[in-house]
């Protein structure tokens, strides 16, 4: 397999304390994590938004999931968020 993907959907009227807390997340794990990420705005949708982070393994991600970091982040990102986020889970077939 050529790598895992997830895709994090969420809506939220509060994007720069997402933004805010994203960077600080980013910033805490370095450059050599094992992770990249982009975080998109849908122009088409006002306040709805996408988290797309790719590792290198179904398992990588799991670990990254699991961390207690991770589900700190997760649980401070949901209450600035209008609902709940949704979740892609993804496996990577061929890339160009």
């Amino acid at each position: 397999m050529a790598g895992f993907v997830q895709i994090i959907g969420f809506s939220t009227s509060r994007i720069d304390e997402v933004e805010a807390m994203g960077k600080e997340m980013a910033a805490r794990r370095g450059p050599d994590s094992g992770t990249r990420g982009v975080a998109v705005a849908d122009r088409d949708h006002p306040n709805q938004y996408l988290v797309v982070m790719e590792f290198e393994s179904y398992e990588a991600a799991m670990e990254n999931s699991n961390r207690p970091e991770t589900t700190e982040f997760a649980a401070k990102m949901a209450a600035l968020c209008d609902g709940p986020p949704t979740f892609l889970n993804l496996d990577v077939m061929y890339r160009w």
